[in-house]
């Protein structure tokens, strides 16, 4: 039933590369980003929920 009406939209299929061209550089993006964070910020980060919370604003100051 969905498939009539997306068949009767004129342009439908634009829509699926549109939304390629939309992801792939996003997806590139942010995996090139993860690869340059810095390793003791990525290490502070993932030790942070478990330090004390007193800790964690004594390292904010």
């Amino acid at each position: 039933m969905l498939s009539k009406y997306l068949s009767s939209i004129d342009g439908i299929s634009a829509y699926p590369i549109f939304s390629l061209f939309i992801f792939v550089p996003f997806f590139l993006a942010v995996t090139i980003w993860v690869f340059k964070l810095d390793k003791k910020f990525l290490n502070y980060m993932g030790e942070m929920p478990l330090n004390d919370s007193t800790e964690n604003v004594e390292d904010r100051k």
